[in-house]
């Protein structure tokens, strides 16, 4: 019984970690408002390594629609508008010599509609990282059984199971249906 428990715990925090990935892709999910986190996938060249963006700068939001860029070594202007430019954000930075001024354009309905089919693949991917959690959680389960653990224990386990599997995806769900709502806000 101990290692059936030790299974479930373990697929429990597995599955918060699929949620908690989810919730950080949607972030990355522009809503038309200028957020500091939309640029946290970017890498920029410093010193011959890619490195993440906000470790070669302070990104501030002066306000709702513009991310000010401020390197910490000027040097570093062109290479980070290269990569905001290659990036997929769709974003032209414009560069005054000391910082890059990024501005949001506001979202036309057909972006909208397009951001909100993004966030619906990353909530599936995310129910789809659950989903093999229960698989593999389950084929573990049902190897006990060569252990002499009872077949009614593992089925018990095994509905236990399904239900943090349907707890999670529920979860995940509310995530969609805020990201949607704020993506499709006007």
């Amino acid at each position: 019984m101990e290692e059936i428990e030790l299974y479930l715990e373990e697929a429990k925090e597995m599955m918060q970690k699929a949620v908690d990935h989810t919730a950080a892709e949607l972030l990355k999910i522009r809503a038309g408002k200028a957020m500091p986190n939309m640029l946290d996938g970017i890498l920029v060249m410093y010193y011959g390594s890619p490195t993440p963006l906000n470790q070669v700068s302070s990104v501030t939001t002066p306000d709702a629609r513009t991310l000010a860029i401020r390197p910490f070594e000027k040097n570093l202007i062109g290479e980070i508008e290269k990569a905001i430019i290659n990036s997929d954000l769709g974003l032209a930075p414009q560069n005054n010599g000391e910082m890059i001024i990024l501005t949001i354009p506001t979202l036309t309905e057909e972006r909208r509609i397009n951001l909100v089919k993004n966030a619906k693949n990353e909530t599936e991917n995310g129910k789809i990282s659950i989903r093999t959690i229960r698989k593999d959680t389950n084929d573990a389960l049902k190897k006990l059984k060569n252990d002499g653990v009872s077949e009614d224990d593992i089925k018990r386990a095994e509905d236990k199971v399904q239900k943090l599997t349907d707890q999670y995806s529920t979860k995940i769900d509310e995530l969609l249906a805020k990201k949607e709502a704020d993506i499709m806000k006007v």
